[in-house]
């Protein structure tokens, strides 16, 4: 897997909101775009996606909800109903028990960690979220160095993950997962040190179009704070669009939001209307003003890749 950011490659990509539903309304097709080599795609195209995006996203706003295609209102806050997560080491009853100390700058470290109750009893029925039962992101308190991992549980409710951190500093790991039974899914966080010589790497600038591999990836659509609002996410590859996008955990791509900070964790899944095709479509509301940073994930040819965008609201 490719990054935009330093840090050691992760396994596969597929942060969470809310169980997969595999019965969706059917919706408008996402427009594709078209574009000739090393171009923008043209105005009046990128007008009309906007405009049916807004227009799908509130005609879905009282509709049925499902999992891995809900509308922006719905799971922009990380889960519905929460606000943002990722904030505290014990939420809704349950609590992150991490059972690694530190880990060690340059060499594989075994992560381990427990989800306990409040009486300490250990959770070991998790419900399948997104083809995972635990989604883990881990990222620098810089903001550097974005994975997402699926760690493997023991029977006794012990998840283990091979880590390798590229740099030191405080990591921030970020805990996903949906007990089985509850309403409602839960995201946890709590920093791990990586021992060494800390030099904070700041943000890239804000950009709209970053370049991953051989794809250029381009964002379109401004945040305001406490409103929802739709962007785009334009994907070419040596000058052509990318029609032929392939489902990643039950999905046409992710898009994770980090607040600069205190690293508040937003996720929100694609329009239940989007295909398989070189334009996909995100509703997003962010918390605050701020500086975010934006991770876009995507499987075509086989393998996963990530996008990050700054973004100053």
């Amino acid at each position: 897997m490719t990054t935009t950011s330093q840090g050691p490659t992760a396994n596969a990509v597929g942060p969470v909101g809310v169980p997969p539903d595999p019965e969706h309304p059917a919706g408008p097709d996402v427009p594709v775009p078209t574009a000739g080599p090393g171009t923008r795609y043209a105005a009046s195209a990128l007008v009309l996606a906007l405009s049916l995006a807004v227009g799908f996203f509130a005609g879905r706003a009282g509709g049925p909800t499902g999992g891995a295609a809900r509308p922006a209102a719905a799971v922009a806050g990380g889960h519905a109903g929460h606000g943002p997560g990722g904030l505290e080491v014990s939420r809704d009853g349950w609590t992150l028990t991490l059972h690694t100390s530190t880990l060690t700058v340059g060499e594989p470290n075994e992560l381990a960690f427990q989800i306990t109750d409040q009486t300490g009893v250990v959770l070991t029925a998790f419900q399948e979220n997104h083809e995972r039962r635990m989604h883990l992101i881990l990222v620098g308190r810089d903001l550097s160095g974005y994975q997402h991992l699926h760690p493997e549980m023991s029977p006794d409710g012990t998840w283990r993950v091979r880590v390798t951190p590229s740099a030191p500093g405080p990591l921030r790991v970020i805990a996903d997962f949906w007990p089985l039974g509850a309403q409602a899914g839960v995201t946890l966080g709590a920093d791990v040190p990586v021992p060494g010589r800390y030099a904070v790497r700041p943000l890239d600038p804000p950009e709209e179009t970053v370049l991953v591999d051989d794809y250029t990836v381009t964002l379109d659509g401004g945040l305001r704070a406490g409103e929802s609002h739709q962007v785009l996410v334009w994907l070419g590859r040596l000058g052509q669009p990318v029609n032929d996008l392939q489902p990643h955990l039950g999905a046409y791509g992710h898009l994770v939001a980090l607040r600069q900070g205190d690293l508040a964790y937003l996720h929100v899944h694609p329009a239940a209307a989007s295909q398989a095709s070189s334009v996909v479509a995100f509703g997003i509301t962010v918390p605050s003003t701020g500086t975010y940073r934006l991770f876009f994930e995507f499987r075509h040819l086989d393998e996963v890749r990530v996008a990050a965008f700054t973004v100053v609201v």
